[in-house]
């Protein structure tokens, strides 16, 4: 089918690439398009506290043209192939578009086959999952109803979005089960793949004071490999030892496997053997190893860092210096230093804040200040200043 060409084709509108729209409109680019199916713009922090009871679904959702910047080309259709070598992205509809520079941010999908059983079990009355828009506020109804019995936290290995974040509706809920009385009826078991609570030092203290506070049996090294939604049971595997662990569950609030889009996992972008898809560029530059006028940043970039929020916000703004300055012709000077950032909810009024590097060590904004201890001015930062400053600020490339 016909198509048109653009001087820059951004693949994806959400956080990465709308930001970063924003900032490349600022610094004076012109012909820019943003390849985006999707009419509504979420904000994933707000889906662990829709989970724990802390926010209202409605808080973490916009329509995707209110956010969209003027000036932007949006291009309401999927990417379905790229090829770097003609400069040629080819859409879901048939449509190809030629590009001169190409950033590529879809994002990540949610395998939920990746674990057997477990989108049945999501979508069981006794199942969820916060990392599906749809499911977060059932994770808040099944636990806020649940007075005894078991209930499941579980996270996958292998790169996620905001790894932390499956930890956090289990505190959020084990607080306010301690409010109504009944904590002490429940068992909850966190099943965490790493052979620490989360492996920040300093952030682990917190949170293996938090674990025992609450009475949480934590499994390490451990993974969910299966799950019986009829039988409401989950098959857990010792990764250490090779044994497994049948548990049986009230509730279960399970984080699925993720990847690159699978479309985006046959083109020639990913390193050869990733089997993740990430597109393979320089984790400093964030400029393609092999085709310099292609760039990604977020969670399908194939960066050493965890992936976040905070550090895409650093990413955006050395990615966009860096791509102005190939179109001028430029050396790049910009380098991104692996920064990501954790907000743990451990309570409904207090946070962990971890700040690391891309070697899982402290890395805080203010030097010298211990944010990683647990706090009420943190909780006001995360659940009250963050999400103004996403909608208002970084979405407009001001921050």
């Amino acid at each position: 089918m016909a198509g048109q060409h653009h001087d820059v084709i951004i693949i994806g509108g959400g956080n990465a690439g709308v930001s970063l729209a924003a900032r490349l409109v600022r610094y004076g680019v012109k012909d820019l398009a943003v390849v985006e199916p999707g009419d509504r713009h979420f904000y994933q922090p707000l889906f662990s506290h829709i989970a724990g009871g802390r926010a209202k679904a409605s808080d973490a959702v916009r329509p995707q043209r209110s956010v969209m910047p003027r000036g932007v080309n949006w291009i309401r259709d999927g990417a379905a192939d790229i090829d770097p070598a003609s400069n040629m992205v080819t859409l879901a509809s048939g449509t190809r578009l030629g590009y001169g520079h190409l950033v590529v941010c879809p994002g990540l999908q949610l395998d939920w086959d990746g674990i057997p059983g477990l989108a049945d079990a999501v979508h069981s009355p006794s199942g969820a999952s916060h990392y599906e828009f749809n499911l977060a506020a059932k994770a808040w109804t099944l636990l806020s109803s649940l007075k005894t019995g078991t209930a499941v936290f579980t996270m996958p290995a292998g790169p996620i979005k905001c790894g932390g974040a499956a930890q956090k509706p289990m505190y959020l809920a084990c607080d306010y089960w301690r409010e109504q009385g009944v904590l002490q009826d429940i068992r909850v078991v966190m099943v965490q793949p790493y052979p620490t609570v989360f492996g920040v030092p300093g952030v682990d203290d917190e949170l293996n004071r938090k674990v025992a506070e609450y009475g949480i049996e934590l499994r390490l090294d451990s993974e969910l490999v299966s799950v019986a939604a009829t039988q409401q049971t989950a098959m857990i595997r010792n990764n250490a030892t090779g044994s497994t662990e049948e548990l049986r569950y009230d509730v279960l609030n399970a984080v699925p496997p993720q990847s690159a889009p699978d479309w985006l996992k046959t083109t020639d972008l990913p390193a050869q053997g990733d089997a993740g898809g990430f597109v393979e560029v320089d984790p400093q530059t964030l400029r393609h190893v092999r085709f310099p006028n292609v760039w990604s940043l977020g969670d399908a970039a194939a960066t050493t860092n965890s992936k976040s929020g905070g550090a895409l916000r650093k990413q955006t703004k050395v990615l966009a210096k860096n791509l102005v300055a190939a179109l001028e012709g430029n050396p790049l000077t910009e380098k991104y230093d692996g920064y990501s950032v954790c907000p743990f909810t451990v309570s409904r009024s207090t946070v962990v804040f971890a700040e690391f590097d891309d070697q899982y060590r402290p890395m805080p904004s203010v030097p010298k200040v211990p944010t990683w201890k647990e706090s009420r001015a943190s909780w006001v930062v995360d659940r009250d200043i963050f999400p103004q400053v996403y909608w208002n600020l970084i979405l407009r490339g001001r921050a």
